[in-house]
Order: C-alpha cells, then structure tokens, then sequence
C-alpha cells in the first residue's frame, strides 16, 4: 500500500492541498497526486509508494539514467547531453572544492566520478540501483557503496558532496541532508541540482512535464523550497547555476509524453523559450544548481 505524507519534510507543518495530478508515462501508466504544503510551497507526491515498493517503478531497461547499451533518438541525446554535463559539473566542482576527497550521491554508472577521478580527485560514490553500482565498479574500478549508512569505517570527511538530480529521489529527505552535513567537512561543500517546478516548461508542460518523473520523484522543488530545507539544516546558500541544456531535453521528454510524437522542433522552440522566461524571477531555470556550505556554529 502506498504511504501518505501527513507532515511537510520542508517545515514540519500538516496542511496540504492538490496540485496537479498526472501520471508514470515512463514505465506504469498510474496515476499520481501532487500536492502543495500551505504553509511552505514544498511540492510533493502524496500518497507515493514506501522504500520497499519504489524499486519496481526502476524495473526497466528504458531507464537511461542507468543503462548503456541503447542508440534510439533519446538515449542518444541524453548521452551527449552527459558528456558535456559531466564536465560541466566537473568545472563546478572544481571552482568551490577546497580539497580532495568527493563523494558523488545517486553516482550512477560512474561517469562523473571516473572523470574527476582521472583529475586528481580521491572518489566515492552511492548508488542505491544494484546495476548501476556493479556497472561503476566493475568497468571504472571505483569505490560504490548502496547507501549513506555504509559509510561505517571512513577516516575522513568530504570536501564536497554532490547530489545531481538526486534528492528528490530520497524517501527520507531530512535525515539524509542531516547525515550529510556530518559527513562534511568544516570547509565543505555540497552540490545540489534538481528540477524546478516552477519553471516556464514546467508551466507549459503542466500534467505533461517530465521532470515530474512520477512516482520516481517524490518531491518537485522551486529555488525557494530547496533553500529553505537546506537552510533549516544548518548551510548557507552561496551562489545558483541554472542548468540550461535540461529545458531541452525534458521538453523533448515532454512533447513525446503529450502527443505520442517526437516533435523535436517543437521541443528545442520551448527548450529555448523556458531559458529566456528563466530570466524572470517568476519561472527560473529548467533545472537549478544550487552550492552550500555548512553554517559557522
């Protein structure tokens, strides 16, 4: 049975109303709710599957976040969309890191790790998915543990810890952020990107928009509500990245789930328009990066 969320993860209160429903146009075809905290603006899928149901909405080799071995149109463009993503997460990691060793949360098969890796950087990764983890150790020979809680027997604390598009993923969203900030160091940092709900595609997109991901993503953060749990937590926001290259191909995503067509026109005109409207304070950036570092206590 599914979980309801009866407490906001953002500000603790209890008062929700509808959102927007829609459905898993990835894989199932269910319907789900999201719903709005009142108090917060902190979106959420509500009810969402438990821990122990959610691995069966992963059970697909279409999901390209973990698999390798497909060349259709959007498998493609999501991996020349990493290539240049991985360094350009690599640059950001570079420029605010003071230190050496990087632990990269929901690493995937690798790739960005392996890449920082081969810069010098001393590389963990986590990775919940079994077959992603065993890809990243076996063809890149790092070091990949399941969950935050296997990290038992460290000597040491991490300059940076990364979460690209990872915490809406997280089931347990408070205590997470809470044992990251343990695993810090004093002069730390973490990366946080995730989908902007409030975005200009997002908007135009409405039930249609792929980085709702549902149910996959339990949580659709705006800049605001992002700030605010991490600022609850115990860090300072230090500077916002938007993500531009991700309005392209979650319209692409998203012109394909409305009209069963690929439409790839249409998709790069509103992948253009969503990062001119980012300019509004309104709307934002498809998806934003945002940088913290642990407040002084």
């Amino acid at each position: 049975m599914p979980e309801t969320l009866t407490i906001c993860p953002g500000c603790g209160e209890n008062r929700f109303d509808a959102y927007i429903d829609s459905r898993d146009y990835f894989l199932t075809s269910q319907k789900f709710s999201i719903q709005v905290c009142l108090t917060c603006g902190l979106r959420v899928t509500n009810p969402r599957p438990t821990i122990e149901e959610i691995d069966k909405y992963y059970e697909s080799n279409e999901y390209i976040s973990h698999e390798s071995a497909k060349k259709d149109l959007i498998t493609m463009v999501y991996k020349c969309a990493r290539f240049f993503s991985v360094r350009q997460k690599f640059a950001i990691i570079d420029r605010y890191i003071k230190g050496k060793y990087l632990l990269d949360i929901g690493c995937g098969t690798g790739e960005l790790i392996h890449y920082c890796a081969s810069k010098g950087y001393l590389v963990e990764g986590i990775e919940p998915n079994s077959k992603a983890r065993n890809l990243a150790m076996s063809r890149y020979q790092l070091t990949v543990k399941a969950k935050l809680s296997d990290l038992t027997d460290n000597t040491h604390h991490y300059d940076c810890i990364t979460l690209w598009h990872v915490l809406e993923h997280i089931h347990q969203i408070n205590e997470s952020i809470k044992n990251i900030r343990q695993l810090l160091n004093k002069n730390g940092i973490v990366i946080v990107a995730v989908p902007n709900s409030s975005s200009w595609d997002a908007y135009h997109y409405k039930n249609f928009w792929a980085a709702y991901d549902l149910p996959r993503h339990l949580y659709h953060f705006t800049e605001n509500t992002l700030q605010t749990i991490f600022t609850k937590k115990g860090f300072n926001q230090i500077i916002r990245i938007p993500q531009k290259l991700d309005a392209y191909y979650i319209s692409l995503l998203s012109e394909e789930y409305k009209t069963n067509k690929k439409n790839i026109t249409k998709a790069l005109i509103n992948g253009f328009k969503s990062n001119m409207f980012a300019k509004r304070r309104e709307f934002g950036y498809s998806s934003i990066i945002l940088v913290f570092t642990s407040k002084i206590v």
